[in-house]
Order: C-alpha cells, then structure tokens, then sequence
C-alpha cells in the first residue's frame, strides 16, 4: 500500500506563475507600438533599446532550460518507473500512454508539414525570428544524427546544448537512480527535486519580467512586419490547436474501442470536466471533476483513484503532438526543412521531454518541453520568448484533450483490469 501511495504521489515543485494577461497585453502593445514606430520612421535608438532589452531577457530564458531540464526529465522517469513498479494496471496504463503520445507525434510529424504547405505562414512572419538575432540551426544529415546521439562529454553536450545525447543520458541516469541501494538513490533523487526547484525559482524571477522581454521583442517583430504580425499569430495558433484536436478525437477512440463506452455516453459524461478544464487550463485542478465523470461512466473507484490523479502527475496527452506542431511552425519560419528521420527522433525527444513537464503550469512547460525538441531537430528556439504570451490560446486545447483523454485511458484500463 506504501509503495502506491509513493507512485503516485507527485514530487513538490515550486508554485510559479506568469502574468498571462499582461503579458498577452504586452504583445499586443508592443506589436501596435512598433508598426506604428515603423510607419513614421521613429529614431533607430529605439529600436536598439528593445533589442538589447528583449536579448537580455531571451536569453535569461533560456539559461535555465538544460539544468531544468535535466531534473524534471530524471524526477518524472522516476515518478514513471516507480509506478509501473506498482503492478499490472500500472503497467497497462503507462504502455496506453505512451502509445497515445507516440501517436499524437506520429500525427504531428505527418500532417504538419503537409498542412503548412497547404496553407503557410503569413508573409512578414519570418520577423518572430528576434530581428534576424535568432541562429538558424543545420538539420544534421541522417549518419551525422545517428552519430549525435551519443556524446563522449555530456558537459560538453550540455554547453553546446546538444540536447539527444543529454537526454539520452538522463533517460540513463533515471533507471540507473532506481536500481541503486534505497539511501543512495534517495540522495540523488533529493538533489534533482531541489535543483529543479531551484531553476523554477530563477525561471520564475525572470517570467516575471515577461511583460517587459515581451513588449521589447514585440516592438521590434512590429518593426519589422507591420500588421502582418497579427495574421502570424492568428495563424501559429489554429494551425497548433488543430493538432491538438488530433489527440482529442483519439481519445474518444480509446474510450469506445479500448473502454467499450458508447460515444454518447462517453461524452456526456465528459462534458462537465471539459468545461473545468476550458475554465481552469489546469489538468490538476480538474482531477475531481474528471473522478466525477470516472464515476458517471462507472468505473471501478479503485482504478479511477489510482489512473487519475497519476495520469495528472506523468502524462500530458497532448504535449507530444502540439510541441512538436510548434517546432515545425518555427522550422517553417526560418525556411528549414526537417526530414523525415529527423522527424522521428523529434517524436522520442518530444515523448520523453513531456515527462518533464511534471506539475508545471502551461506557461512554464511550454518553454521547458519545447526548447529542447527545438535543439535536437536544429531549430531556433528564439520565437518561443514571444509564442509564449499567447500560448494561453493554444492552452485551451492543450487541457481539454489532456482531461478528455486521462478519462478515456482510465475507462481502458479499467475494462482491462477487469478482465
């Protein structure tokens, strides 16, 4: 019974929060601020200020990404390895999410490319590339990648933010944590929980002065781009959502197929903790409504009890499929074509970086889970400072099929169990 308990039990991280409404206000001004400053040829001085200003804060952003990394990816393979230890149901449930995420990437890596084609990106969005600052990486050829994966120096890899070989490694230094003697792994374990808690506390100090990164980035892509700034955005935003859908409708597949739930009892059992997490954007806050329509469906309260609340703690259905539908929106900005092996390796990376995202509010996941797939597939990571204020949009799809499938899981997992 101890040993449940300790499976599904999250580890504490520390609470932090971006100002999401000023800083969304912040991208809008800055935007409105620098066509304006565009169309009346306002002094150069200015322009150089909100870049210095915005290049500060971008990078301070993204200082905290491979050490952060690196302690929520090993404290959520633990979480994961702990609970599949538990017993077969466990072991039922992490196979299922894994499946489930793997697929969303699949999806992803097939439609999204084909979809920008179809319909690509506004003209003058290439601007989100921080002013022509951003380093437009290489997409290693397919040996080259092969070769990558493996780093002789992992501090070296961590300085040139190679990030295959790192998370490689992690993944390694994970499993390796379990196997050792109690004490020791406790120990290790100890000083990743509170190094990750450390770079949230930094990560938080500089979140805070989002609004102010924000609107200097900002004014300068309105510089540059004029109005064709706010198609982008309207654009990077249904474009990322539409892959999010993608893992919504797999999950009312699971539910009928893998659940045996009829479609339109599953989803009028859904329906009020979709309207939780619409109104929350927040899987945790929505536990006790999704254990409500656990209940309406009538699933084992065991198995609900157990699936639920760690689903919330190690699975983000979504993460896979919409982190990378944002990689291969920035790929498209800087005009870099991923191939398909590259593609593949983004799914493994974006799969295992979603563990990583243990706890975390949108906003800080959404920097975390994807600047690292960004590196390992040679993309820039320079427009997540600015997508990250309207990230809250993306958000909305991002909770609603993370909720809508946790349930759908667990009806799976209970049938199975019950078998």
């Amino acid at each position: 019974m101890h040993e449940s308990t300790q499976a599904s039990a999250p580890f504490t991280l520390v609470e932090i929060r971006l100002p999401v409404a000023l800083t969304f206000a912040a991208l809008v001004g800055g935007l409105v601020a620098g066509i304006a400053a565009g169309r009346l040829g306002a002094p150069s001085l200015a322009g150089e200020l909100a870049a210095l200003v915005g290049g500060l804060w971008l990078r301070a952003l993204q200082m905290t990404i491979i050490p952060l990394v690196a302690a929520l990816l090993v404290l959520g393979l633990v979480q994961m390895i702990r609970a599949a230890r538990v017993g077969q149901v466990a072991r039922r449930l992490i196979t299922i999410l894994i499946a489930a995420q793997l697929a969303g990437g699949a999806f992803t890596t097939l439609v999204m490319p084909m979809l920008l084609r179809a319909w690509p990106v506004p003209a003058g969005a290439e601007s989100f590339l921080a002013q022509g600052r951003a380093e437009v990486g290489t997409v290693p050829e397919v040996l080259d990648f092969l070769a990558s994966l493996v780093s002789s120096n992992i501090i070296a890899a961590a300085a040139e933010t190679a990030m295959l070989p790192l998370t490689l490694f992690f993944v390694m230094l994970a499993v390796a944590l379990t196997r050792l003697p109690s004490e020791q792994g406790e120990r290790l374990i100890g000083l990743f929980h509170a190094l990750g808690n450390a770079m949230l506390l930094i990560i938080g100090w500089v979140l805070a002065a989002a609004p102010v990164g924000v609107f200097a980035l900002a004014y300068g892509v309105g510089v540059e781009s004029g109005g064709g700034a706010f198609a982008a955005l309207g654009h990077y935003v249904i474009t990322v959502s539409l892959m999010g859908s993608f893992v919504l409708v797999l999950a009312y597949a699971i539910a009928a197929l893998g659940g045996r739930v009829p479609l339109a009892r599953f989803a009028r059992a859904m329906l009020p903790a979709q309207a939780v997490a619409l109104s929350t954007q927040s899987s945790l806050a929505s536990l006790p409504a999704m254990l409500a329509s656990a209940a309406r469906l009538g699933l084992s309260p065991a198995t609900a009890e157990f699936v639920l609340p760690l689903e919330v703690v190690v699975f983000r259905a979504t993460s896979a499929a919409m982190n990378l539908a944002v990689v291969y929106y920035i790929a498209a900005l800087a005009g870099i074509e991923v191939p398909l092996a590259i593609g593949l390796a983004g799914i493994l990376v974006a799969s295992l970086i979603s563990l990583s995202a243990v706890s975390l509010p949108g906003s800080i996941s959404f920097v975390v889970s994807i600047g690292p797939i960004a590196h390992a597939m040679g993309v820039p990571v320079e427009p997540l400072a600015l997508l990250v204020a309207v990230e809250m949009l993306p958000d909305l799809m991002r909770t609603l099929g993370n909720v809508t499938m946790n349930v759908a899981v667990a009806s799976a997992v209970d049938r199975t169990a019950r078998t």
